[in-house]
């Protein structure tokens, strides 16, 4: 891994681990919160790279259908699914995620004021 790819990485993952517990984010959520904005696949390839033994909450990523993407092996898939249930959130008959409500919507961080001093 060159080190760009691994700064790229690192931005993704430090996302995904401020997900809350019972909420999920697509994709192009996470991407665009690490800067990465049109580049969804870029946090798929991060999150491939982790391994089993991760405490990143990967399993809190879903596609912007709202679904657990399909893995190549096919397991990854029943075990995001179950690991999302466990923490409450629920899916239609379609296998869907409600966006609406387990979306996670991150509160804006207030801009940088260090050595900035507030003129009154």
């Amino acid at each position: 891994m060159t080190e760009q790819q691994f700064s790229t990485h690192a931005r993704i993952l430090a996302v995904v681990r401020r997900i809350p517990r019972g909420r999920v984010a697509t994709y192009g959520q996470v991407a665009a919160l690490a800067g990465l904005g049109g580049q969804p696949r870029l946090v798929g390839y991060a999150l491939h790279a982790l391994p089993s033994t991760t405490t990143v909450p990967w399993h809190r990523v879903i596609n912007a259908r709202g679904m657990v993407s399909l893995r190549a092996d096919g397991g990854g898939s029943v075990t995001q699914r179950l690991l999302l249930e466990r923490e409450g959130i629920g899916f239609d008959a379609r296998g869907r995620v409600s966006l609406e409500r387990f979306r996670w919507r991150p509160a804006a961080r207030p801009a940088a004021t260090k050595g900035k001093e507030r003129r009154r």
